[in-house]
């Protein structure tokens, strides 16, 4: 590489930003999937499932993503499970997502109003026609605004997967900056892609808080009954 940074090294960053990209596409959908289960798992009429669950969310919560990127890449190995920088970046972000997107459903869940879930009892849905007929309609829009948030923070934490080797933004930017001694350039090009990247989904997570906030009154929730009961 030249010393001299150039349009090469641009695009060198723009890959490394693909990359990052794509890790958190992997975290968010690998990451939303277990997540909806451990939201469903948390309001489980079975009390040692509940329990068991709050103590998976609370063991990820309180584990650095660090800690669980290196146990990951470093830790399965040693049982005999090979793990590649992709593979242990991808798993560990899905697990530390999961924790905390569970957290934000299982309280969205939880906030639909009392009358919604007694009037689904009423017409005699089952919990699993509850859930998918009414509850859940009405917390994903409730959950919507914080999940869009949360997304700021996946692409922000995809960076600390270049300490198992796995190129992304950060990590090409530390490549990069090895060879051209320039680092206040190169990390404030790095913080520029960053804040291209995440200060879009902020500024829709605030747009749609706006947007869904008056419908958590409790005027609007007495109005959205009907529209729930009407499906069946």
């Amino acid at each position: 590489m030249s010393t001299a940074l150039n349009a090469n090294h641009l695009l060198y960053l723009l890959q490394g930003a693909g990359w990052t990209l794509g890790l958190s596409l992997i975290a968010f959908v690998g990451g939303g999937l277990l997540g909806l289960v451990v939201a469903l798992l948390r309001i489980s009429p079975v009390k040692l499932v509940r329990i068991a669950t709050a103590g998976y969310v609370q063991l990820i919560q309180g584990t650095p993503l660090l800690v669980i990127l290196f146990m990951t890449f470093f830790g399965l190995p040693a049982l005999g499970v090979k793990m590649s920088p992709l593979a242990a970046a991808g798993l560990s972000l899905t697990l530390y997502v999961s924790a905390y997107l569970g957290e934000i459903w299982r309280g969205s869940i939880q906030s639909v109003p009392r009358a919604q879930w007694e009037a689904a009892e009423c017409l005699a849905l089952t919990r699993t026609q509850r859930m998918r007929l009414v509850v859940l309609p009405q917390a994903i829009r409730i959950a919507t605004p914080p999940t869009v948030g949360f997304m700021v923070q996946i692409v922000k934490n995809t960076s600390l997967a270049s300490v198992v080797g796995f190129v992304e933004l950060a990590r090409a930017g530390q490549i990069l900056n090895n060879s051209v001694f320039e680092p206040f350039l190169v990390y404030l090009i790095i913080a520029a892609i960053y804040f291209s990247l995440c200060f879009p989904l902020s500024r829709w997570s605030q747009r749609l808080e706006r947007r869904v906030s008056p419908a958590q009154r409790p005027a609007d929730a007495v109005i959205a009954q009907p529209a729930a009961l009407s499906i069946t």
